[in-house]
């Protein structure tokens, strides 16, 4: 079977072309692939397929194999690889994901995609449709006692669940330890992200990320969209601001016309290569 191997931000997939390859057990494939000692390597698999709502179809599997409802820096990707291999020559194409349908801009240079905008459609902020268990309609700044840890939480959903916390130091954190706790907290009951943010500016902040299923990962662009939704929440952060991650730098804005995300990256492809399986 043969594949692609690319990333956004540092945040890598393989990514299999299914208008090409048939993927019958893409769970168990997902944790073959993503074993960075006896498979490829990578946080995940993306599947790219045909749909019959929008131009791509994107199906995406943590490296647990649990399947997610979207991935801001996979969907750049994807973009970057249907232009790249010809399966389209819009510039402008709708992808659709089980968080909905997103809509990206590429930005091709000597034939190949370099930077990619994709609008993350707007946050939910209701704790019921998050979900957090919590009687508060929305949860910002919240006190939560997480044993022994004491942290004040945001909770924010695109398309998947957040819990953002401010800190003085990100370096510093034990983040194997905290987020793996975080994320599977009796709050959330489909476990959450975590995303714990050092403010550098009202523009520019510096997070470390921990994604349900995947652990620590080099970037997430869900997460850095939620990020700049808690930050405004909590008035500690522009609009249009610069989300630094270990992987690379997102630009990130809340447009207040239509009340979407934006996120605009870099999308890279690593290598390409073929395996066997039999899945």
């Amino acid at each position: 079977m043969k594949f692609t191997k690319m990333h956004g931000a540092g945040n890598d997939y393989v990514y299999i072309d299914c208008f090409k390859e048939q993927v019958n057990d893409p769970e168990k494939l997902s944790i073959e692939v993503s074993d960075r000692h006896k498979g490829i390597g990578s946080d995940g698999l993306v599947l790219i397929m045909p749909s019959d709502k929008a131009d791509f179809r994107m199906r995406m599997f943590n490296s647990d194999g649990s399947e997610a409802q979207m991935c801001g820096n996979a969907s750049r990707c994807v973009g970057k690889y249907v232009y790249d291999t010809l399966l389209t020559d819009k510039t402008e194409i709708s992808l659709e994901t089980k968080a909905g349908i997103k809509y990206l801009q590429l930005f091709p240079e000597n034939g190949k995609v370099q930077k990619v905008r994709v609008n993350m459609g707007e946050p939910i902020l209701k704790s019921v449709e998050i979900p957090v268990k919590s009687d508060l309609e929305m949860v910002v700044d919240q006190p939560v006692d997480f044993e022994p840890e004491l942290y004040h939480i945001t909770c924010v959903s695109m398309g998947n669940p957040h819990a953002i916390i401010f800190t003085n130091d990100v370096d510093s954190l034990e983040l194997e330890k905290t987020g793996k706790k975080i994320e599977h907290f009796r709050l959330f009951p489909e476990r959450t992200n975590v995303e714990f943010v050092e403010i550098i500016s009202s523009d520019h902040v510096k997070v470390r990320v921990w994604e349900r299923g995947a652990g620590e990962t080099q970037a997430c662009g869900t997460g850095a969209c939620a990020v700049l939704v808690a930050g405004v929440l909590n008035g500690v952060m522009e609009r249009t601001s610069v989300i630094s991650l270990p992987g690379g730098d997102l630009q990130i804005e809340w447009d207040v016309k239509d009340n979407c995300i934006y996120m605009t990256g870099e999308a890279v492809t690593v290598f390409n290569g073929e395996f066997s399986t039999n899945f």
